[in-house]
């Protein structure tokens, strides 16, 4: 089975997670609030220290952030993802963030080497309904 890093344990997050280690996987969690993660190692994750700690070794990174400046800090900054992953890992990121931000950090990606065919950016976009009179 895959070693999976999960960053963002959060209303969806922590969720998908469970539905990970459900599937047997190796599963290393991370996020700022520790009863989040205290859940997940109860049924079988490991804790890591950090987001990069929890990518370090990952086959596969999945991030689920509130926002976008959570995605450009978590990958693009001092000792990110982008510094510890793998080559051959892939990061998917599920975050509810606006379009501009994945691009960029998808562009990001893509100039270091190595790195501009793992990143997927999956957008959840959230579309304002408007009611009819």
């Amino acid at each position: 089975m895959a070693h999976v890093g999960f960053i963002g344990l959060g209303n969806m997050g922590s969720p998908m997670a469970t539905n990970i280690l459900k599937a047997g996987h190796e599963l290393t969690v991370f996020d700022l609030s520790v009863t989040a993660c205290e859940a997940l190692v109860a049924l079988g994750a490991k804790r890591a220290q950090s987001a990069a700690d929890a990518a370090i070794g990952a086959d596969y990174v999945i991030t689920m952030l509130p926002a976008g400046q959570q995605v450009e800090s978590v990958y693009l900054g001092d000792g990110g993802l982008l510094d510890v992953l793998e080559t051959a890992a892939v990061a998917l990121d599920c975050s509810t963030i606006d379009a501009d931000t994945a691009r960029r950090v998808g562009a990001v990606a893509a100039e270091r080497e190595g790195f501009a065919s793992w990143m997927l950016l999956c957008l959840v976009a959230w579309r304002k309904r408007t009611r009819g009179p």
